[in-house]
């Protein structure tokens, strides 16, 4: 199934984060925290001003981003879990 988010919302893909700290402890899945990063799958149009005018999204499908930790609304879309939130609840572009 294809999906386009309205507006000026974005789908995201989490990005698993690290198995072991930086001392080479390894965290068991019980105690990882969901990662606030992740990978922009889909854009939106972008919201529109007050004349209508399309404003233009900042992200594209590609970036890796990172966002707040109770960002966005968690999605199963053909059995994949994703995250569809508004663009300004991502924090950045990861370069």
């Amino acid at each position: 199934m294809a999906f386009t988010p309205l507006h000026d919302r974005v789908v995201v893909r989490r990005v698993e984060g690290e198995e072991k700290t930086a001392g080479g402890l390894i965290i068991p899945e019980s105690a990882k925290e969901k990662p606030a990063e992740g990978e922009v799958i889909s854009v939106g149009a972008g919201a529109r001003d007050e004349d209508g005018e399309r404003i233009a999204m900042d992200v594209k499908a590609g970036d890796r981003v990172m966002f707040g930790k109770w960002s966005g609304t968690e999605v199963t879309i053909d059995g994949e879990e994703l995250l569809i939130m508004k663009e300004s609840d991502i924090m950045g572009i990861i370069a």
